[in-house]
This record gives C-alpha cells, structure tokens and sequence, in this order.
C-alpha cells in the first residue's frame, strides 16, 4: 500500500490523461498510481479521461475524482478510446471552471491534454506535462505508404514540440527519454523522473509468496519460465519471444507466459502453434492483479522485445520481485539492465540473439541466479514511488510559485 502521508500544502490537482484504468498500459498505469498516490497524501485529485463505455461519468476511484469524459472507440486499435475535440473542448473547459485546480499535471498532448493545456493557459493555472509518447506506439496502426508514415512521424514530432513545449515544466520517466526528446528538436528543459513502483508491495509479495529465482524447482516445476507483461500490439515484438523460445533447446523446457491483452493474442497464439511449441507457450490475455503477482513470482526471467519504451513499469516490476532481465537495446530499456549483471541487452529484433540470452539464462547455476536476483533489487531500488511523488510535489510548489510570483 501507498504510505498514507498528508503533504505539507495539500492541493487540487486535475490529472488529464488520454488512457487510463481499465485500459493497460504504462500510461494509464502510472496516470493511476500518480493519482492514488498523490490523494493517499491528502491532495484533492481529479483525473480526467475518455470514458471505457463512451457516455461521461464520475466515480471516485481509490480516493480519486475520476471524470470519464465522452468518448468514441477509435477503429485502429481494438481497445482505445478516444474523446473528440467539440466534445472534449467544453468539457474540459466546464470542469476546470468547477474545480479551480491549482495545477494540471496532464499525461498527453493529444485531444484532453491538448485543451488541458489550452484551458489551463487561458485560466492562469500552471501546467506540468510528462510524456509518454513515441511515434512508433502508433505506426503499426496506420495503413498508409511507408513515405506517408515517415512525414507523419516528423509531423507528430513537431506538434509535440509545440505543444509541450508550452508547459510550465516537462517531465519524461527517463534521461534517454528526455535526450530522445531533444533529439528531435525539443529546446525547453526536460526533467527525468521515474514512474515509480510501489516498492513496499513487492517486498511484500516476495516474503509472502515464493520469492527470489528458485521459484520453479521449490514449487516442484523444473522448467524455467520467461514472462512478458505488456499490451499486445505489434510494436511489442512478443512474437520475437515466441520466436525465440522455439529456438532454444527443447531439452531446456523454456516456457513462455504472456500476459495483456490486444489484436496479438490470437496470431502469438497461432505463431507458438506453426513453431510446435504451443504447448509452451501460454497466451493468458488480462488477468487480476493476484494472478499478475503470481504470474511474476513463478517467472525464472521477463523479456521486453518492445523497440518503443520510454520506461516500462512492467520491466520495473520484474526487478521488484528480484528477476533477471532479458530488454532490446532500444530507446530507454538499457537503463534498467546492467548486461551480464543482472540480466542481458539484446539487439532489436535478432531472434538468435535473443535466443542465446535465453539459454545463458536458462543454464545458469543457482548461485549466478541469485546474484542477478540481487542486482535486480539493488537497480530498482532506486525507483520507489514515494521518491517519484515526492519529486512531482516539489515540481508542483515550484511552478505555482513562479506562477505567482514571476521572475523578473
């Protein structure tokens, strides 16, 4: 559980997002937990995000004001949905003029995040804006010529820039998320502040359940596991672990668990099935956050194929519950594994490499794994979610001040 602490200057926050619960993925995950954990500490906080059935509502989530505005399902995914901006301007427009909030942290730059940014401005309320987007989270699910995509991805880059580029403060989950952004042109300053992790539940769940990297053979099952978390979609690359697995000696036993949901689950299934090893592949789809726990404890290892990550809260968790670690060397996933220490790098999309990493992990002895075991502790330990409130409470005291009072 979040440490029930009120803030020294308990506010109003209003928190737009563009995804969030019951929708899973990073976004809507750390847009949950920055919620609860901001109202754990005795803030007033509002989220406001497309409603999951379409028509707008209020609930009161985990001590949290959800305002779930009108929305449509958006035909190029399967499960977003999004708000339309003669329906969403005015809305948002009403309840900043209902709530007052003093600051708006907002998760996007898109429809809600758009005229968050807008309606805040126009109003005087300071604006923080942290960013979760890539470009390629969204290629696979448009149908146009690779020449269109590519002027596409540069016209997206662009209207970030200018967007964001009006917040009060940015934020990203990481520094190579933050040099990702200058990269591509951003010239404000940009702070990197992890998404965090309940550290405290882990630890938990580790002294309660089996804990550490002997799960399997102390559970009677011999076979190693490797385990994936994430949405299904195509710029994942879970089909590469399947891959993979098939790859990899089938004296080894490899078994692979994914769990998420999204317009892969029947190919990966129908993938593990042409390979021959359907029988070692287990598609689970959404699954209760006590079976996710349990999903983590009887894992030998996780994998994050995924070439567009700006943290991965997913990978994050894997180290909370001690596992090694298997990540592309892409975008900012290197940041969370020290190769050979506690887990492997592997190239993008080289499915034999993937597959030795696999095997050096599989094959390892019981004393190698417990020390990655360690070195997975030791690396996450330093994304407690209590540091990343206490960061965005400081971010939102300085804004307002400047806001206040600016400098001259």
């Amino acid at each position: 559980m979040l440490s029930e602490q009120r803030s020294p200057r308990a506010r109003r926050i209003l928190i737009p997002s563009e995804t969030y619960a019951p929708e899973v993925n990073g976004a809507a995950k750390f847009a949950e937990r920055l919620a609860a954990g901001l109202a754990a500490r005795g803030n007033d906080v509002h989220v406001a995000c497309p409603s999951a059935t379409g028509k707008a509502s209020v609930s009161v989530e985990d001590g949290v004001t959800v305002h779930r505005l009108t929305s449509h399902r958006w035909p190029l995914h399967p499960t977003w949905t999004i708000c339309m901006p003669w329906e969403a301007r005015p809305e948002i427009a009403r309840l900043l003029d209902t709530l007052e909030p003093e600051i708006v942290h907002t998760q996007a730059h898109f429809v809600i995040g758009r005229y968050a940014f807008s309606e805040a401005s126009r109003r005087g309320i300071p604006v923080v804006a942290t960013n979760h987007f890539m470009p390629d989270n969204v290629r696979p699910y448009v149908r146009a010529p690779k020449k269109l995509i590519d002027g596409g991805t540069a016209l997206a880059w662009w209207d970030l820039r200018r967007k964001f580029q009006s917040a009060d403060f940015i934020t990203v989950p990481t520094q190579l998320a933050a040099d990702l952004l200058t990269q591509n042109g951003f010239t404000s300053p940009i702070r990197a502040v992890s998404c965090g992790i309940d550290l405290d539940r882990f630890s938990q769940a580790r002294s309660n359940g089996l804990g550490g990297n002997g799960t399997a053979a102390e559970a009677g099952d011999t076979a190693p596991r490797v385990l994936f978390v994430g949405r299904l979609s195509a710029e994942k690359h879970v089909d590469d672990i399947v891959r993979a697995v098939a790859r990899t000696d089938p004296a080894l036993g490899l078994e692979l668990d994914v769990v998420g949901g999204g317009d892969q689950e029947e190919p990966l299934k129908a993938l593990a099935a042409e390979l021959g090893v359907g029988d070692r592949v287990h598609v689970l789809g959404k699954i209760s956050d006590k079976a996710l726990m349990e999903a983590y404890q009887r894992s030998t290892f996780f994998c994050m194929p995924s070439t567009a990550e700006l943290q991965s809260i997913a990978t994050l968790e894997a180290l909370a519950f001690g596992k090694p670690v298997v990540l592309a060397d892409a975008v900012a996933l290197p940041h969370l594994v020290r190769d050979g220490v506690n887990g492997y790098l592997f190239p993008p999309r080289d499915i034999d490499a993937l597959s030795e990493r696999f095997t050096r992990i599989c094959t390892q002895t019981h004393d190698e794994r417990d020390a990655m075991s360690e070195a997975s502790l030791d690396l996450v330990a330093t994304h407690d979610i209590e540091h990343t409130l206490d960061t965005f409470e400081m971010i939102y005291s300085r804004v307002i001040a400047e806001k206040v009072a600016p400098s001259a």
